[in-house]
């Protein structure tokens, strides 16, 4: 037998055909520098040498192998000053010149695989993409360090540990810089831990603040006055296995208000009744918190699902907007995380001004109440305080995941990449943490006593097109399989991975305009210029 090939993928980017062009791309707007390509992390960019006139003429300008693919590749490229530098599988960084495609340095880390002994990772060995801050490329890595690398070949200028060595934190996000402050987060909640994010010194590592999200143990006095706030939220000994809240990938940060907004994961364990037995809101699990970028200390919260017991996280991609809504100006963020709402909230306050579902396949809560701003759960929904499992929608793999967010201002639409899902809830009878495994405080193993898996009102997988304003959906597009994020540009496109495929969209009406093939699974496109040439790109797993 021949053994299985090592999974590998490429970086690919695209333009124009040789005389499609009809102009150079603007000098302007044509770098792609923030993860978000800005600070709101909208994903749109003004550059429209590509536009719904001559996408149809796109085609591949060149692609480069990547070595390591792991689980699959969910990277966002930056570009600056026409190098692009991304990551890959066990957080592998690298650097390329953006016309060509030619490298200019890769490094790699050395992280083992989890079966070689390397870190658990919940959901896969992948990492988001890096920060750029002057002469530096910031990394996360995961087995929790944090590296600066030198932008111009690569080698390590300053290593900090963000986690404690051989502990079960993982890193697979995206830093964030704000002033001379880079600011990561983490993940491994299932495995028991106590979620926090910390602020490093850009230039040197050295810690500026840590911020946790859920209370320690109380016996060991608290942090802040907002973890002893929280703590009065939770019941029991939830200390013991972590109580979760880790902040493993949205950001946005606002200047103007001098704010840095994150989003908390779900509780340690999943189950709220062997979590924290007398119930209570679990502060600040499932949450979107508003940061001072100076301490870390919280200015505000919005917790769109208070007492999770469903693994339904609010680290999905986060996004700032300035939106006219009932004839008044707003200042919003908004947010479609795992629980299948979309939410808008005032980004300066913390009001919730509009929640409405996006999935159709809701199951756990009926809606939002706009005078609580709480949702109206369902009867059957606490399977742990009926006593009964049960078939809830959407699933812990959420009603929208990790797949980006982008905006078109032009179209005044917010691109969703959205799943239909659902799962069977049913609470362990009894609860012990156990250290270096999944603790979800449910049954995981179906022994075939389960009642069948109900069907889907919606597909699997497609692309919403949303009114954020008014809170409504304006088109759909089905997926073919999986799908990736997403990027608007000011050619009126939307780009997406759907299938196998990268697919360019009419951004007003969602009609298919191209696509061409790039693998088995796409992570985030982005959208660049540089020579007066236009350029997409996108990472995809091939094999």
């Amino acid at each position: 037998m021949k053994p299985k090939p090592e999974p590998y993928g490429a970086l690919l980017a695209l333009a124009l055909a040789a005389g499609a062009v009809a102009c150079p791309a603007a000098a302007q707007d044509s770098d792609w520098p923030k993860h978000g390509r800005d600070a709101a992390e909208t994903r749109y960019s003004p550059l429209d040498q590509i536009n719904t006139g001559n996408v149809d003429r796109l085609e591949v300008a060149w692609n480069w192998e990547i070595p390591k693919t792991g689980a699959r590749l969910e990277t966002t490229p930056l570009v600056v000053d026409g190098v692009l530098y991304g990551t890959a599988a066990l957080s592998f960084v690298f650097a390329l010149d953006a016309v060509t495609g030619d490298e200019i340095w890769r490094w790699d880390p050395a992280i083992p695989t989890d079966e070689n002994g390397g870190p658990r990772a919940c959901c896969g060995d992948v990492n988001r993409g890096v920060a750029l801050h002057g002469d530096k490329v910031i990394v996360g890595l995961l087995d929790g360090r944090l590296v600066a690398l030198d932008r111009a070949d690569g080698s390590v200028r300053w290593t900090t540990h963000t986690t404690v060595p051989g502990s079960d934190y993982t890193i697979t996000g995206a830093p964030r810089v704000i002033g001379d402050a880079v600011v990561i987060g983490n993940g491994g909640a299932e495995y028991g831990v106590r979620g926090y994010v910390t602020a490093y010194e850009v230039e040197t590592g050295e810690q500026l603040w840590r911020t946790y999200t859920v209370p320690g143990n109380p016996a060991d006095g608290f942090e802040s006055q907002s973890m002893r706030a929280a703590a009065e939220t939770w019941t029991g000994e939830w200390w013991i296995a972590g109580g979760g809240g880790t902040v493993w990938d949205a950001m946005a940060v606002d200047p103007e208000a001098d704010l840095i907004y994150i989003g908390t994961g779900n509780g340690s364990p999943w189950s709220r009744d062997n979590r924290s037995p007398g119930g209570g809101d679990n502060l600040y699990l499932a949450a979107i918190l508003a940061l001072d970028p100076a301490d870390g200390a919280i200015r505000w919260h919005y917790q769109t699902t208070p007492g999770d017991d469903w693994d339904y996280t609010a680290t999905q991609p986060l996004m700032l907007l300035d939106l006219e809504i009932d004839g008044r100006e707003r200042e919003v963020i908004v947010q479609a995380p795992k629980n299948g709402f979309f939410y808008v909230v005032d980004r300066i306050t913390g009001e919730l001004v509009s929640a409405e579902a996006f999935a159709d396949d809701l199951t756990w809560a009926t809606h939002v109440d706009p005078e609580s701003g709480r949702p109206v759960e369902t009867p059957e929904a606490r399977y742990g305080m009926t006593g009964k499992p049960v078939y809830l929608a959407p699933g812990p793999s959420g009603a929208h995941n990790w797949p980006t967010m982008s905006w078109n201002p032009g179209a005044g639409l917010v691109y969703i990449p959205a799943t239909n899902n659902n799962y069977y809830y049913e609470k362990l009878p009894t609860f012990d943490y156990q250290p270096g495994i999944w603790n979800t405080g449910t049954v995981r193993e179906n022994t075939g006593q389960r009642p069948s898996r109900p069907g889907l009102n919606g597909p699997p997988n497609l692309l919403l097109a949303w009114d954020p304003a008014e809170n409504r959906e304006v088109w759909r597009v089905v997926a073919e399989g999986g799908h990736g994020g997403t990027v608007s540009t000011g050619g009126d496109l939307v780009f997406w991975g759907t299938g196998t495929r990268l697919a360019a969209l009419d951004a007003r009406t969602g009609e298919e305009l191209w696509s061409a093939e790039v693998g088995r699974e796409a992570g985030s496109p982005v959208t660049y210029a540089t020579g007066g040439r236009q350029y997409v790109s996108v990472a995809a797993a091939l094999t």
